[in-house]
């Protein structure tokens, strides 16, 4: 998780919170889930929701050099 947030760059507005929040998702998934697993899933869905809540915001700044290509010069 550390190494596909630090990926990211350079962390703006809410993305410090919202990584730090995918960092304990991710610690307790790694702990088991707690309840013997039975919160498992709950926790994946939360962490996916923050991961694309995190990510949201950045696929507007998404610099895609090829995205004119139907476009005639």
């Amino acid at each position: 998780m550390r190494d596909d947030v630090e990926q990211l760059g350079d962390l703006v507005g809410v993305e410090p919170s919202l990584s730090e929040m995918a960092y304990a998702l991710a610690r307790e998934i790694d702990a088991g889930g707690g309840e013997d697993g039975k919160q498992l899933p709950q926790l994946n869905r939360e962490l996916r929701q923050t991961l694309a809540q995190l990510l949201e915001g950045r696929a507007a700044d998404d610099d895609d050099d090829l995205g004119d290509l139907g476009s005639p010069d």
